[in-house]
Formats: structure tokens, sequence, C-alpha cells
């Protein structure tokens, strides 16, 4: 497996649609899999009878999915869910029948449904025989697809099934791949740039047991790390208390506990980041004498803890930053939350703050998904609906690679 190719860690759904070229199919996702992407294989009912289910399953580590529902059981598979979940749509072997279908919508099979479903970069491969390839019909589905933004890896010439020589040889495994990484390394918009992120919340001791904290899960901030490494970036990713892990290898993981160590890492890292992405859930109050030894309820029946203020981590960052630098903050709100999150910007000289209310139903701590609404401090905002984490991870640096264009 190799993490230094742009396919590492991303989700390709491969399609397999019926011709003789299927075979090649195997090879394409062994090359898939060795280039560190988790593949899913969706069959057309055709395809398998130019090779097997098996076959494929064995060399992804996944069941391919032919069919709407398992026979038996009456599991249905979503191809909603395929969609969403595939970063690469690819269609090797994309057969003429196949070409046309996706062309014009008709949604009879897993594969067609799948591909009208994602909003993952879709390629198809073709191959058919040379008569095939060269029909007017054909020319204009390819048109059709490359009109919807459809790639097309062109097919090759040489000797064909029918024995025919000419165009329409599925292009080989090994250029597929290359094609793929091509289109991913053109993707990778944060190429050379250090990216920090703060994740999950603080925890502020009481005695050796017990703590101050709150429910966030760094599930955003871990999200947000990945979301910059997959675009090219280095990313130092400061985490408080979390039971996750990052994935991405260009992520160096800094683990803290109290908001003052997360302070002590952030500034560390500050100086030679671009961009710097405060979503960490830091305790507001620290208690001011903390206990060395547990704390018995035996010998006293009232406990009153004095707190002081923690150190304001993003104000702190936003008093320290440099010209070329960038700083994004977060707001939690309960009400008030334009207003509040307004104001946190200005105060705190941030250049945009992404807003997420907890009056919004699955958003807010220990959700998978989100809702947000970033704010920049050119007076922009942007309101988008419920979605995953992982996409509102792309949404955000969507917003701030647009804003540091414009500062540019």
């Amino acid at each position: 497996m190799s993490i230094d190719s742009p396919l590492y860690g991303k989700h390709v759904v491969l399609g397999i649609s019926g011709g003789i070229a299927a075979y090649k199919s195997a090879v394409l996702a062994r090359l898939l899999v060795k280039a560190g992407a988790e593949v899913q294989v969706i069959m057309t009912p055709s395809a398998r009878e130019f090779i097997t289910p098996l076959t494929m399953s064995t060399l992804t580590g996944k069941p391919v999915i032919s069919e709407f529902f398992t026979a038996n059981t009456g599991e249905w598979h979503s191809h909603v869910d395929l969609g969403l979940w595939a970063d690469i749509f690819l269609v090797a072997p994309a057969t003429a029948c196949t070409l046309a279908k996706m062309a014009t919508g008709v949604a009879d099979n897993m594969l067609v449904t799948s591909y009208l479903s994602t909003r993952a970069k879709v390629f198809v491969a073709p191959a058919m025989d040379f008569d095939m390839m060269a029909h007017r019909s054909t020319a204009r589905n390819l048109r059709t697809l490359e009109s919807d933004g459809v790639s097309i890896i062109e097919a090759a010439e040489g000797e064909l099934a029918s024995h025919l020589c000419g165009k329409g040889r599925m292009a080989e495994p090994a250029d597929i791949v290359s094609a793929l990484e091509k289109y991913l390394a053109s993707e990778k918009t944060l190429a050379g740039k250090h990216v920090l992120v703060t994740a999950g919340p603080t925890y502020e001791r009481i005695d050796p047991v017990r703590f101050i904290g709150n429910f966030s899960t760094g599930k955003m901030g871990y999200a947000v790390a990945e979301e910059a490494a997959a675009r090219g970036a280095r990313v130092t990713l400061v985490s408080g208390p979390v039971s996750l892990s990052a994935v991405h290898p260009s992520i160096h993981v800094v683990l803290v506990e109290s908001a003052y160590e997360m302070l002590v890492a952030a500034r560390a890292a500050f100086d030679s980041a671009d961009i710097a992405i405060m979503s960490a859930a830091v305790a507001d109050y620290a208690p001011l004498h903390a206990s060395e030894h547990k704390i018995k309820r035996e010998h006293q029946s009232e406990c009153v803890l004095s707190l002081k203020a923690n150190p304001d981590i993003a104000a702190t960052l936003g008093a320290a930053k440099h010209a070329g630098q960038f700083l994004a903050g977060f707001a939690l709100e309960t009400d008030n939350e334009h207003a509040n999150a307004v104001e946190k910007m200005e105060r705190k000289h941030l250049d945009m703050i992404v807003m997420n209310s907890l009056r919004d139903e699955g958003a807010g701590f220990g959700t998978d998904t989100n809702k947000v609404t970033i704010y920049c401090a050119g007076g922009e905002k942007r309101e988008f609906s419920l979605k995953s984490k992982a996409e509102v991870a792309a949404d955000i640096l969507n917003t701030i690679e647009e804003c540091v264009a414009r500062q540019a």
C-alpha cells in the first residue's frame, strides 16, 4: 500500500458492466487497493457472466453489490449511500449499453442508480467493439456525459474480441489508475501549506479523578484535519481527550488535556501555520486550585469550587497573527446565534467563524452531522443545510480557500 499515492484513503466505487474487458477489472481493483484506496465494486447483472463477484470481493475485501436487494434476506442496498460514500466513481469497463443508460438516466440497475446519486467525480473507461465505438449514438452519449462533467478515459486501439482491429479496447488498468491519480493530485489545493487544527474538549482537573469538561467528541475537528490533509496540507492537529484517531499520514497529532496545554501547543505550531482552524471546545473556566488528592465526600458535606477564566486560545492567536495567515474559529451558540458569532469573530480578530446552534437538530456535540453558517470578515455569510461532518469540513475548507484567494 502506498501512502504517497493521491488515492491513499480515498473511497472508490468501481462499476463493472458486462463486457469481455471485465477481466481487466480484477487487475484494476488490485492496483487501486495497492495505491491505498478503499474499493467498493458494483456489477451489472451481465457483468457477472464475465467475472465472478467472488474474485472481486476477494481482491477488494468488500462484498460485491449487484442487486437492489440481497436474495433470501431482503436486505436493501442503498444506492444513495453508495453515491455519497464515493470520492471517485469509476465505471470500467463502460459498455455501450451502460454509457447510454448513464447519459439518458435509465436507472434500471444498481450501477446507474448509484451513478445518478453520487456527488463524486465520475470517470468512465469505454470498452466495446470497433463499430459500436464509432457509432454516432455512442459518440453522442459520450458528448452528453462529458457535458455532465464525466471524464472519459479514452479507449485504445488494437485487436478486439471480434478479432477486428480498431478503437474500442479498454484503457490498461495502470493507465486508468494514473488518470485518477493525476486528477486527485490536481485537487491538492493546499499542497505546501501548513494547517493547524484544534479539536475536542479540554479537561480542567478538580482533583486526580474529577474534571470540568464538556460533551465535545472532536469529530468536527478531526474531519477538518482529514479534509485539509486530503487536499495536500501538512496538518498539526492539537487534540484534547477524545476516542478518535487520525487516519491520514500527513496529520501530526499533539495530545493535550487542559486549555493551558492546548494554548502552549497551538502557539508553538501557529508561527509556521498558513491556516489555523480553532474547532476545539475549550473549557472557559478551570478550578482556581486543583486538589492533589481525591476530594472525599465523607470529609465535607459541601464542595465549593472557585473558578478562574482559562486563556482564550483563538483571541491569543488572533492578536499574534501576522500578514498572510488565516485564522478561523467556531461558535457553538444557544441563543442570539448570529449576533454572538459576528461579535466573537470581530473581538478575536478572526478571518472567519463557523457558527452552529444547539437548537438545530443534528448539530453540535456527539453527532455525525452538523449544520453551520459561515461568516467571513468581509461581511459574507453562507448558510448550509444539515450534512455529515466530513461534508461540512469540505464546505469549511472550500470557503477558507476562496477567502485566502481573495486576500492574495
